[in-house]
């Protein structure tokens, strides 16, 4: 039978059922730190090399009826996209499927020097040869890097994003000096697998931001402060 009195201390249990004295509460323990760039690109290129074939194939598809779809509500003007490389999401029938609902579609073309990147016509998969970096290109005539402006949405690759927009891409830069030339209110809409929209992403002063993400269940999703994707 508990003992009841003046001289009785009161006292709490502990998390592993043990007690301790409320007087000294213990300490909290230190948020673990984000993980820098280099080591977040690390996990997220692994993560993606794991998909299997179906699963890659099964993402493509359905990021190709939420793009195509998105970019219904689009004003007329061109989208600037992309080719993936490797396990990048996207896919050639999403291009196509663009072109085929009336869009003109650009992609770019790497400077011989690290810049903004250049633009081109993509006119079918017929129009692409070798490229610098290994990549493929339009094999059609060069716009400038002012063709951006252009765009009414713009297809951009990442390994990740956050809610506020920050996006993680492979740290060459090409896109960080890209961005920044398009036409104000433009949609920059990044291009991710599930689970790569995380709640932060490290950035830095010159990182800039996307508008929106599209992953293959959630769909689209509006990122920052723009009000749109």
């Amino acid at each position: 039978m508990a003992e009841h009195g003046s001289g009785a201390r009161s006292s709490s249990h502990g998390p592993n059922g043990g007690t301790r004295d409320p007087r000294n509460p213990p300490v909290p323990r230190p948020a673990a730190a984000a993980p820098d760039k280099q080591t977040l690109r690390t996990r997220l290129l692994a993560a993606r090399r794991a998909l299997t074939a179906p699963q890659r194939a099964q993402a493509a598809e359905d990021l190709r009826t939420h793009v195509l779809e998105w970019a219904q509500d689009r004003p007329d003007g061109p989208v600037c996209a992309y080719l993936p490389v490797g396990a990048e999401p996207g896919s050639l029938d999403l291009l196509d499927g663009l072109r085929a609902a009336g869009r003109s579609v650009l992609l770019p073309v790497v400077p011989p020097r690290p810049g903004a990147l250049d633009w081109a016509p993509y006119r079918g998969a017929g129009s692409l040869g070798p490229g610098r970096l290994g990549l493929r290109e339009p094999t059609t005539p060069r716009l400038g890097p002012a063709a951006l402006r252009t765009a009414v949405a713009v297809l951009v690759p990442a390994l990740a994003a956050d809610r506020a927009g920050h996006r993680l891409g492979r740290g060459g830069g090409y896109y960080d000096r890209t961005l920044g030339g398009s036409a104000p209110g433009t949609a920059l809409l990044a291009l991710l697998y599930d689970g790569e929209l995380l709640d932060a992403v490290p950035a830095d002063a010159h990182d800039h931001p996307v508008t929106g993400v599209a992953m293959p269940t959630a769909g689209i999703v509006v990122t920052g402060n723009i009000g749109r994707a």
